[in-house]
């Protein structure tokens, strides 16, 4: 007799209705439908992610043994999770998932013929099941500079490169503004993944290209398709995760995505411009989700590491820059490091044409035409370093969260010629202190300006270091 879907389901809940409670049988398998019957693998439907997650978690030793008993020792089985019920306007539609504890080095090759699987990322010289992974060998952590802004990152993605789905920081989400080399980091950790493991399916995509695919697939009814090229990634690189924001089906499919390759041991990375406790519009079960491993942040290099990255820069380029050049560059942008970037290609391009050398007065020349506060030439890195030698007080000091009246005050100070002498906001210059609001930067000028009126001293203190300042804007 040969045996249909229905019938080895039947007989499955029969043996397990014996196995089970009442109120667990009636709450967690009777809700199940099965699907179809190919061979030794039966597919049931479940209602959502969480369903098939609880019964993989709390009774798949249970249903392997039905299983089993069915379809012999081969017998397998798979989840049809509904992602999306449907209305009058749109289709409903489901993904299929293998059962986790048969399927562990499932690499969803589909030899059997079973699926067909299509590359969202096909291209003519492409064939649709090849594997491209998006990245750019440009990116590598060899010319990733490390300061105190990125060294958590940076130290992090080295050792997820080294050991992917192995460490704890499986997901890792970097997170930091603009320009400050989010996506450098990410694909340095891709790219060293492939040279190290030739055999690891390593993915690069934007959250916009992963958003327009899904939504190509709901038009062009290949939703399964899709979801099973995704399955196949060892290594999974999501930049720019904040634009899921509002995109709900966009986030359903990401969710179950990431909980298959998560809790296969797959290396999940991701990037971010703000940290996930800030991002909107995402659900909370997906933010929940990306805590589980290690948050580190990019912050806007210091000045020591805008010099670096500057020699680095040229060095690569073949290039020569005087050492004041180089110093005065550092100090005028202070920024991020693309604008840092597109300083020194106007510099050289700037020295090309007027076929003269790279000196100190063609970077003032050049840096007027894009720095707006390059007239004041004082940065605030440079008022943290001239303040804090006045006051014997180390730079890190200033912008710490210590209350100790010494540096309060001269915390304060260096504020006060930071509105002075730049054209900082008082948000921006908070920032540079330690993350301080506008209302503290508004309360340390006037707290100096009070001070200089009744105290001489301090008002001849703040004259000295006024010259300082007007001394590097000559």
């Amino acid at each position: 007799m040969v045996k249909s879907e229905t019938s080895v389901w039947d007989d499955c809940l029969d043996f397990i209705r014996g196995q089970v409670g009442d109120q667990s049988f009636r709450t967690w398998f009777e809700p199940i439908r099965p699907l179809s019957l190919n061979q030794e693998t039966l597919t049931i439907q479940v209602p959502s992610q969480f369903f098939y997650e609880y019964l993989e978690e709390h009774y798949v030793h249970l249903l392997r043994q039905c299983i089993q008993n069915q379809l012999g020792p081969g017998g397998k089985l798979e989840y049809s999770v509904i992602v999306d019920s449907g209305s009058m306007q749109n289709q409903a539609y489901s993904v299929t998932l293998p059962n986790q504890r048969q399927h562990k080095n499932n690499s969803w090759d589909n030899a059997n013929g079973k699926q067909e699987v299509v590359n969202p990322f096909e291209m003519p010289s492409l064939d649709k099941n090849s594997r491209y992974s998006n990245l750019n060998p440009n990116y590598s952590f060899d010319n990733y500079i490390e300061g105190d802004c990125n060294r958590l990152a940076r130290s992090a993605g080295i050792a997820v490169a080294e050991k992917p789905g192995i460490t704890s920081f499986n997901p890792l989400m970097i997170y930091g503004g603009v320009g400050l080399g989010k996506t450098h980091l990410v694909q340095a950790i891709g790219n060293k993944v492939s040279e190290a493991t030739s055999g690891n399916f390593v993915l690069y995509v934007s959250s916009e290209k992963f958003t327009t695919q899904f939504t190509d697939a709901i038009k062009n009814n290949s939703i399964q398709s899709f979801t099973n090229y995704y399955l196949q990634v060892d290594t999974l690189i999501i930049d720019d995760v904040q634009f899921f924001s509002g995109k709900e089906k966009t986030q359903e499919m990401f969710f179950h995505i990431f909980n298959h390759l998560h809790q296969n041991g797959k290396q999940i990375i991701m990037s971010s411009d703000r940290a996930p406790r800030d991002l909107k519009g995402l659900q909370d079960r997906l933010l929940s989700r990306f805590k589980w491993g290690l948050t580190a942040d990019l912050q806007m290099p210091d000045f020591e590491t805008r010099m670096a990255i500057i020699m680095r820069k040229m060095q690569s380029d073949g290039i020569y820059i005087p050492d004041d050049v180089v110093e005065y560059l550092a100090y005028s942008v202070d920024t991020n490091v693309r604008e840092l970037e597109g300083v020194l290609i106007s510099l050289i391009a700037h020295a090309t044409l007027n076929k003269t050398d790279i000196n100190l007065e063609l970077a003032k020349q050049t840096l007027k035409n894009i720095v707006h506060d390059i007239e004041s030439e004082v940065g605030v890195d440079y008022i943290q370093k001239t303040v804090g030698e006045y006051f014997q007080i180390s730079v890190e000091d200033l912008k710490d969260k210590t209350r100790k009246k010494e540096i309060v005050i001269a915390r304060q100070v260096a504020m006060y010629l930071c509105k002075e002498y730049t054209n900082h906001s008082l948000k921006s210059i908070g920032y540079h202190f330690g993350g301080r609001d506008h209302s503290t930067v508004i309360h340390a000028v006037q707290s100096v300006s009070d001070m200089m009126d009744i105290d001489q001293k301090f008002g001849q203190a703040i004259e000295e270091l006024k010259k300082k300042m007007k001394m590097k804007m000559v």
